[in-house]
């Protein structure tokens, strides 16, 4: 069991690009909802075989917990599950909840990553974001943080947003690779349905960018990242040092891990179970003991798919061995794969396949090339 997931599903203002399960009227029934998440825990501790790697809150906005509120789910956890010695505990913090005060009940508590969620440097972007933080807020909780004691923290950016010129891209990716981050997180800004930005896109008042300007700035990305020192070992996380994210590197290598909370996801080989992603529905199913979860049995086109569509968004690609224990390429794959090969953007080595830098740009689409149908 390689982690840990605690999804926590409060926020204080709802950001206009995000479609991910939280709340903003959550008040009236925190307490029900961390004692929920608590005794799913407590439920689910026969899963986790192997000592866990990783613990990791995410939401939402898990900074918006209290100190007790972490503390139960911390002890929780300690309680019924066993630990490695030396394991990730991250916790997902907005710029604008990063105190002295929180920081060091963090620190009390044993959560030793942070990934602070910036998004962007730049007023007009975190206005119609609806982001609660300003540039210097962003900077000052890297700094802060890194003052009180935390060596290992991760921001969060955003490349391809409407009116964001390239210059502006590079200035913000100078300020917070040069502010001692050890980790990267940098996506390009992607349409979800039901959004207020998919809104303002479809009524004309939102322009977004042409491909070209966002391919731009992913490369203005990867020259940057590389020439500080980091190196880019998935295609949107890049690691100082190779401090990867411990969790979210088991997501991309299909290792088993246990998801708590509403709406929060689990694995293990050939199977796949997610819970619901609603609040009150939740909280009660897990009082009166009632299924608060749906289930898949993954069958072996699913795997061999996943295979190909989290192994080349890695630094560790697609392993031979795992195509093997499939029967192998088909001829047609075998002749996609010497074209990719072919054009630079697929490399092989030893042990396995990997996309390259240029492929990177590509991965989900090439990744979609080998999937399997039937």
């Amino acid at each position: 069991m390689a982690g840990l997931y605690v999804h926590i599903p409060f926020c204080a203002k709802k950001c206009s690009y995000c479609d991910f399960h939280f709340s903003t009227q959550f008040e009236a029934y925190r307490n029900d909802m961390v004692s929920a998440i608590v005794k799913e825990i407590e439920l689910r501790q026969n899963e986790a075989l192997n000592p866990l790697e990783s613990i990791y809150f995410g939401g939402g906005t898990p900074s918006l917990l209290k100190k007790k509120e972490l503390s139960l789910i911390l002890e929780s956890i300690n309680k019924y599950y066993k630990k490695k010695e030396r394991i990730e505990v991250t916790l997902e913090a907005n710029p604008e909840d990063v105190s002295v005060e929180n920081l060091i009940d963090w620190l009390e508590l044993g959560i030793n990553r942070l990934s602070i969620g910036i998004q962007s440097l730049k007023k007009e972007d975190l206005n119609w974001m609806n982001r609660g933080h300003s540039e210097q807020d962003a900077l000052s909780s890297i700094s802060l943080a890194l003052k009180t004691g935390f060596k290992n923290i991760s921001a969060d950016l955003m490349y391809g947003l409407p009116g964001l010129t390239k210059n502006e891209w590079d200035k913000h990716l100078n300020l917070v690779v040069n502010s001692g981050i050890t980790h990267l997180s940098a996506y390009c800004l992607t349409l979800e349905k039901g959004t207020v930005l998919a809104h303002k896109v479809k009524t004309g008042n939102t322009i977004l960018p042409e491909d070209d300007q966002i391919e731009l700035q992913y490369n203005a990305l990867i020259t940057k990242l590389l020439s500080a020192g980091f190196e880019q070992y998935e295609v949107s996380n890049f690691a100082y040092n190779k401090m990867y994210s411990l969790h979210n590197s088991s997501y991309w290598k299909s290792i088993n891990y246990i998801g708590v909370g509403p709406s929060a996801h689990s694995f293990s080989a050939g199977y796949r179970r997610w819970n619901i992603a609603n609040n009150q529905v939740y909280i009660r199913s897990i009082k009166s003991g009632s299924l608060f979860h749906e289930d898949e049995v993954l069958s072996k086109k699913d795997l061999w798919n996943e295979l190909f569509l989290t192994g080349f968004r890695t630094r560790w690609g697609v392993n031979k061995k795992q195509i093997v224990q499939f029967g192998g390429f088909s001829k047609q794959e075998s002749i996609l794969l010497q074209r990719l090969i072919g054009e630079g953007k697929v490399r092989e080595e030893k042990s396995c396949y990997v996309l390259t830098s240029s492929g990177f740009l590509f991965a989900d689409a090439i990744a979609q090339d080998f999937f399997r149908l039937l």
